[in-house]
Protein backbone atom coordinates (compact mmCIF):
# COMPACT_ATOMS: atom_id res chain seq x y z
CA UNK A 1 0.00 0.00 0.00
CA UNK A 2 1.91 3.47 -0.68
CA UNK A 3 2.00 6.19 1.82
CA UNK A 4 -1.32 8.33 -0.08
CA UNK A 5 -3.69 5.24 0.14
CA UNK A 6 -2.74 4.29 3.75
CA UNK A 7 -5.87 4.06 5.76
CA UNK A 8 -8.00 4.80 2.72
CA UNK A 9 -11.47 3.44 2.87
CA UNK A 10 -13.26 1.39 0.78
CA UNK A 11 -16.66 2.88 0.83
CA UNK A 12 -17.50 6.12 -1.45
CA UNK A 13 -17.08 8.51 1.06
CA UNK A 14 -13.06 8.86 -0.12
CA UNK A 15 -12.02 9.08 3.93
CA UNK A 16 -9.36 7.63 5.34
CA UNK A 17 -8.84 6.48 8.85
CA UNK A 18 -5.01 7.18 10.56
CA UNK A 19 -3.14 4.07 11.50
CA UNK A 20 -5.15 2.05 8.64
CA UNK A 21 -8.07 1.51 11.02
CA UNK A 22 -10.81 0.52 9.19
CA UNK A 23 -13.59 3.00 10.58
CA UNK A 24 -14.50 5.70 12.96
CA UNK A 25 -16.78 5.92 16.22
CA UNK A 26 -17.20 8.78 18.68
CA UNK A 27 -20.13 10.06 20.70
CA UNK A 28 -21.41 13.55 21.95
CA UNK A 29 -22.97 13.04 25.29
CA UNK A 30 -26.13 15.62 26.34
CA UNK A 31 -24.81 17.03 29.78
CA UNK A 32 -28.64 16.50 30.79
CA UNK A 33 -29.51 14.73 34.14
CA UNK A 34 -25.78 14.00 34.59
CA UNK A 35 -24.24 13.70 38.11
CA UNK A 36 -20.77 12.25 39.69
CA UNK A 37 -23.28 9.23 40.36
CA UNK A 38 -24.63 8.74 37.18
CA UNK A 39 -21.70 9.25 34.73
CA UNK A 40 -18.35 8.65 36.20
CA UNK A 41 -19.37 4.99 35.93
CA UNK A 42 -19.74 5.14 32.33
CA UNK A 43 -16.53 7.14 31.23
CA UNK A 44 -14.34 5.26 33.42
CA UNK A 45 -15.33 2.26 31.06
CA UNK A 46 -15.02 3.95 27.70
CA UNK A 47 -11.21 5.35 29.16
CA UNK A 48 -10.26 1.33 30.00
CA UNK A 49 -11.63 0.54 26.94
CA UNK A 50 -10.00 3.40 25.03
CA UNK A 51 -12.83 4.91 23.52
CA UNK A 52 -12.50 8.76 23.66
CA UNK A 53 -15.57 10.81 23.11
CA UNK A 54 -17.19 14.29 23.85
CA UNK A 55 -19.01 15.33 27.13
CA UNK A 56 -20.87 17.92 26.77
CA UNK A 57 -21.44 20.89 29.88
CA UNK A 58 -23.24 23.38 31.17
CA UNK A 59 -21.48 25.85 32.90
CA UNK A 60 -23.80 27.38 35.32
CA UNK A 61 -27.07 26.43 37.65
CA UNK A 62 -30.53 28.32 37.28
CA UNK A 63 -32.75 29.85 39.79
CA UNK A 64 -35.20 27.56 38.78
CA UNK A 65 -33.31 24.12 38.10
CA UNK A 66 -35.55 21.72 37.47
CA UNK A 67 -34.46 18.15 39.15
CA UNK A 68 -33.86 16.71 36.36
CA UNK A 69 -31.35 18.93 35.65
CA UNK A 70 -28.22 17.64 37.02
CA UNK A 71 -24.32 18.60 37.92
CA UNK A 72 -22.64 22.23 36.04
CA UNK A 73 -19.69 23.73 36.28
CA UNK A 74 -20.43 25.42 39.49
CA UNK A 75 -20.41 22.34 41.25
CA UNK A 76 -16.55 22.11 42.62
CA UNK A 77 -15.92 18.45 42.87
CA UNK A 78 -18.11 18.16 39.00
CA UNK A 79 -16.08 20.78 37.40
CA UNK A 80 -12.64 18.68 38.58
CA UNK A 81 -14.07 15.64 37.51
CA UNK A 82 -14.48 17.09 34.16
CA UNK A 83 -10.60 18.29 34.13
CA UNK A 84 -9.82 14.67 35.00
CA UNK A 85 -11.38 13.57 32.23
CA UNK A 86 -9.80 16.57 29.64
CA UNK A 87 -6.43 15.02 30.75
CA UNK A 88 -8.00 11.75 29.47
CA UNK A 89 -8.11 12.80 26.56
CA UNK A 90 -12.09 13.42 26.71
CA UNK A 91 -13.03 16.47 24.80
CA UNK A 92 -15.41 18.80 26.48
CA UNK A 93 -18.20 20.19 24.78
CA UNK A 94 -21.04 22.76 24.79
CA UNK A 95 -24.76 21.96 25.69
CA UNK A 96 -25.55 25.48 26.66
CA UNK A 97 -25.01 28.24 28.84
CA UNK A 98 -27.52 26.16 31.70
CA UNK A 99 -30.44 23.79 31.76
CA UNK A 100 -32.83 26.82 30.81
CA UNK A 101 -33.03 29.59 28.64
CA UNK A 102 -30.26 32.52 29.00
CA UNK A 103 -30.26 36.09 27.67
CA UNK A 104 -27.22 37.03 25.35
CA UNK A 105 -25.26 37.87 28.27
CA UNK A 106 -25.31 35.10 30.20
CA UNK A 107 -24.38 33.06 27.16
CA UNK A 108 -21.61 35.39 26.34
CA UNK A 109 -20.20 35.43 30.19
CA UNK A 110 -20.51 31.16 30.27
CA UNK A 111 -18.85 30.91 26.87
CA UNK A 112 -15.88 33.25 28.44
CA UNK A 113 -16.26 31.14 31.48
CA UNK A 114 -15.49 27.99 29.53
CA UNK A 115 -13.01 29.34 28.17
CA UNK A 116 -11.30 29.87 31.60
CA UNK A 117 -11.93 26.30 32.93
CA UNK A 118 -10.71 24.43 29.85
CA UNK A 119 -8.09 26.68 28.15
CA UNK A 120 -10.38 27.38 24.69
CA UNK A 121 -13.45 27.91 23.16
CA UNK A 122 -15.96 25.20 22.85
CA UNK A 123 -14.95 23.46 19.24
CA UNK A 124 -18.03 21.14 19.32
CA UNK A 125 -21.94 22.69 20.39
CA UNK A 126 -25.44 21.29 20.88
CA UNK A 127 -28.93 22.98 21.24
CA UNK A 128 -30.30 21.77 24.38
CA UNK A 129 -34.03 21.14 23.25
CA UNK A 130 -35.81 23.54 26.08
CA UNK A 131 -33.61 26.45 25.31
CA UNK A 132 -34.99 29.42 23.93
CA UNK A 133 -31.53 30.74 22.75
CA UNK A 134 -31.54 27.62 20.64
CA UNK A 135 -29.58 28.04 17.31
CA UNK A 136 -31.38 27.54 14.12
CA UNK A 137 -33.92 25.11 16.43
CA UNK A 138 -37.28 23.87 15.95
CA UNK A 139 -38.71 25.59 12.66
CA UNK A 140 -35.72 26.80 11.82
CA UNK A 141 -34.10 23.29 11.72
CA UNK A 142 -35.82 22.76 8.34
CA UNK A 143 -36.69 24.68 5.19
CA UNK A 144 -39.67 25.35 3.09
CA UNK A 145 -42.65 22.34 3.20
CA UNK A 146 -40.23 20.22 5.29
CA UNK A 147 -40.99 23.19 8.13
CA UNK A 148 -44.83 23.55 7.63
CA UNK A 149 -45.01 19.58 7.77
CA UNK A 150 -42.75 20.10 11.25
CA UNK A 151 -44.98 22.53 12.32
CA UNK A 152 -48.18 20.53 11.68
CA UNK A 153 -46.88 17.87 13.12
CA UNK A 154 -45.83 19.52 16.62
CA UNK A 155 -49.10 21.23 16.68
CA UNK A 156 -47.53 24.54 16.22
CA UNK A 157 -46.63 24.68 19.70
CA UNK A 158 -42.90 25.05 19.12
CA UNK A 159 -42.82 27.57 16.41
CA UNK A 160 -40.74 30.88 17.01
CA UNK A 161 -39.82 29.39 20.33
CA UNK A 162 -35.83 29.50 19.76
CA UNK A 163 -34.01 33.03 18.88
CA UNK A 164 -30.41 31.95 19.22
CA UNK A 165 -30.42 33.04 15.63
CA UNK A 166 -32.63 36.17 15.69
CA UNK A 167 -31.09 39.55 15.13
CA UNK A 168 -32.12 41.66 17.76
CA UNK A 169 -33.88 39.07 19.92
CA UNK A 170 -32.49 39.54 23.97
CA UNK A 171 -31.25 35.51 23.50
CA UNK A 172 -29.50 36.10 20.29
CA UNK A 173 -25.79 35.52 20.20
CA UNK A 174 -25.45 34.07 16.16
CA UNK A 175 -22.77 36.29 16.06
CA UNK A 176 -21.12 34.99 18.97
CA UNK A 177 -21.14 31.33 17.13
CA UNK A 178 -19.83 31.76 14.70
CA UNK A 179 -17.03 33.87 16.15
CA UNK A 180 -16.43 31.27 18.68
CA UNK A 181 -17.73 27.56 17.93
CA UNK A 182 -16.95 25.46 15.03
CA UNK A 183 -19.21 22.67 15.05
CA UNK A 184 -22.68 22.30 15.93
CA UNK A 185 -25.13 19.37 16.18
CA UNK A 186 -28.37 19.30 14.01
CA UNK A 187 -30.17 15.78 12.67
CA UNK A 188 -29.83 12.59 14.05
CA UNK A 189 -31.20 9.30 12.39
CA UNK A 190 -31.72 5.55 13.31
CA UNK A 191 -28.37 4.95 11.40
CA UNK A 192 -24.85 3.78 12.69
CA UNK A 193 -23.16 4.84 10.10
CA UNK A 194 -23.51 8.59 10.30
CA UNK A 195 -20.89 9.58 7.74
CA UNK A 196 -23.44 7.27 5.17
CA UNK A 197 -26.57 9.15 5.96
CA UNK A 198 -24.47 12.65 5.80
CA UNK A 199 -21.68 12.36 3.56
CA UNK A 200 -21.36 15.89 3.46
CA UNK A 201 -20.62 16.67 7.19
CA UNK A 202 -18.80 18.51 8.38
CA UNK A 203 -21.41 21.26 5.79
CA UNK A 204 -21.82 24.91 5.76
CA UNK A 205 -25.73 25.41 5.40
CA UNK A 206 -26.06 29.54 3.60
CA UNK A 207 -29.41 29.89 4.79
CA UNK A 208 -28.24 29.41 8.21
CA UNK A 209 -24.96 31.52 8.48
CA UNK A 210 -24.31 32.15 12.16
CA UNK A 211 -22.68 27.84 12.09
CA UNK A 212 -19.71 27.73 10.59
CA UNK A 213 -20.45 24.14 9.78
CA UNK A 214 -22.78 21.13 11.35
CA UNK A 215 -22.79 17.53 12.02
CA UNK A 216 -25.35 14.87 12.14
CA UNK A 217 -25.13 11.97 14.79
CA UNK A 218 -26.66 8.32 15.42
CA UNK A 219 -29.96 8.09 17.52
CA UNK A 220 -28.69 6.90 20.73
CA UNK A 221 -30.25 9.36 23.33
CA UNK A 222 -31.10 7.08 25.80
CA UNK A 223 -29.37 3.26 26.73
CA UNK A 224 -32.53 0.96 24.98
CA UNK A 225 -31.86 3.53 21.82
CA UNK A 226 -28.05 3.47 21.85
CA UNK A 227 -27.78 -0.59 22.66
CA UNK A 228 -30.47 -1.04 19.45
CA UNK A 229 -27.52 1.14 17.46
CA UNK A 230 -24.62 -0.73 18.69
CA UNK A 231 -25.86 -3.98 17.88
CA UNK A 232 -23.00 -6.75 17.03
CA UNK A 233 -25.11 -6.42 13.67
CA UNK A 234 -24.79 -3.11 12.84
CA UNK A 235 -21.41 -2.52 14.43
CA UNK A 236 -20.23 -4.87 11.71
CA UNK A 237 -21.81 -3.27 8.79
CA UNK A 238 -20.10 0.49 10.46
CA UNK A 239 -16.52 -1.77 10.29
CA UNK A 240 -17.51 -3.22 6.50
CA UNK A 241 -18.79 -0.01 4.94
CA UNK A 242 -15.46 1.58 6.66
CA UNK A 243 -17.49 4.59 7.88
CA UNK A 244 -17.85 6.66 10.66
CA UNK A 245 -20.33 6.84 13.64
CA UNK A 246 -21.36 10.21 15.94
CA UNK A 247 -23.91 9.05 18.32
CA UNK A 248 -26.22 11.45 19.86
CA UNK A 249 -26.90 10.06 23.83
CA UNK A 250 -27.33 10.86 27.19
CA UNK A 251 -25.43 8.31 29.46
CA UNK A 252 -27.90 9.85 32.05
CA UNK A 253 -30.63 8.17 30.66
CA UNK A 254 -30.43 4.71 32.20
CA UNK A 255 -27.25 3.24 31.55
CA UNK A 256 -26.03 2.82 35.20
CA UNK A 257 -27.86 1.04 37.46
CA UNK A 258 -26.58 0.43 41.20
CA UNK A 259 -23.65 2.50 40.46
CA UNK A 260 -22.84 -0.04 37.65
CA UNK A 261 -23.28 0.40 33.73
CA UNK A 262 -25.84 -1.84 32.31
CA UNK A 263 -24.50 -5.39 31.17
CA UNK A 264 -26.28 -5.29 27.75
CA UNK A 265 -24.32 -2.06 27.31
CA UNK A 266 -20.90 -2.85 28.90
CA UNK A 267 -20.87 -5.89 26.75
CA UNK A 268 -21.14 -3.50 23.35
CA UNK A 269 -19.00 -1.38 24.62
CA UNK A 270 -16.20 -4.05 24.86
CA UNK A 271 -17.26 -5.70 21.53
CA UNK A 272 -16.76 -2.39 19.75
CA UNK A 273 -13.66 -1.58 21.74
CA UNK A 274 -12.32 -4.97 20.21
CA UNK A 275 -13.12 -3.65 16.36
CA UNK A 276 -10.30 -2.16 14.36
CA UNK A 277 -11.75 1.41 15.08
CA UNK A 278 -10.52 4.95 15.43
CA UNK A 279 -11.77 6.03 18.66
CA UNK A 280 -11.67 9.90 19.34
CA UNK A 281 -13.85 12.96 20.02
CA UNK A 282 -16.14 14.73 18.19
CA UNK A 283 -14.07 17.35 17.35
CA UNK A 284 -10.79 15.06 16.57
CA UNK A 285 -13.07 13.38 13.91
CA UNK A 286 -14.82 16.02 12.42
CA UNK A 287 -11.46 17.67 11.76
CA UNK A 288 -9.98 14.85 10.47
CA UNK A 289 -12.93 14.41 7.92
CA UNK A 290 -12.48 18.42 7.01
CA UNK A 291 -8.71 17.80 6.54
CA UNK A 292 -9.29 14.60 4.39
CA UNK A 293 -11.95 16.92 1.81
CA UNK A 294 -9.38 20.48 1.80
CA UNK A 295 -12.43 22.01 3.60
CA UNK A 296 -16.02 22.47 4.69
CA UNK A 297 -18.75 21.55 1.90
CA UNK A 298 -21.35 24.11 1.59
CA UNK A 299 -24.19 22.14 1.13
CA UNK A 300 -26.81 22.42 -1.72
CA UNK A 301 -30.50 23.14 -1.39
CA UNK A 302 -31.22 19.46 -2.83
CA UNK A 303 -29.07 17.85 -0.50
CA UNK A 304 -30.40 19.31 2.38
CA UNK A 305 -33.68 18.81 1.71
CA UNK A 306 -32.93 15.58 1.73
CA UNK A 307 -31.24 15.08 4.81
CA UNK A 308 -34.56 17.34 6.03
CA UNK A 309 -37.15 14.99 4.67
CA UNK A 310 -34.95 11.75 6.19
CA UNK A 311 -34.52 12.98 9.86
CA UNK A 312 -38.55 14.16 9.56
CA UNK A 313 -39.92 11.32 7.90
CA UNK A 314 -38.18 9.19 11.20
CA UNK A 315 -39.38 11.06 13.60
CA UNK A 316 -42.60 11.16 12.67
CA UNK A 317 -42.56 6.97 12.16
CA UNK A 318 -41.43 6.88 15.85
CA UNK A 319 -45.21 6.98 17.17
CA UNK A 320 -44.28 9.07 20.74
CA UNK A 321 -41.12 10.22 20.25
CA UNK A 322 -40.57 14.52 20.34
CA UNK A 323 -39.76 15.75 17.37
Amino acid sequence: MTDENRGKSADTTGIGWPEEKTFAFSVFDDTDGETLENARPVYDLLSELGLMTTKSVWIYDHPDAPRWAGQSCEDPEYRAWLNELEHRGVEIGYHGARCLSSPREVTVAALDRFREMFGQDPVTFANHDRNGEGMYWGPARVSGTARAVYQVATGLSRSGQFHGHTPDHPMFWGDVCRERIEYVRNFTYNEINTLKICPQMPYHDPDRPFVNAWFAAGNGADADRFARLLASENQGRLQSEHGACIVHTHFAKGFVRDGAVRPEVRRLLEELAERDGWFVPVATLLRHIREQRGGIHTIAPRERRALEWRWLGGRMLAAGRRL
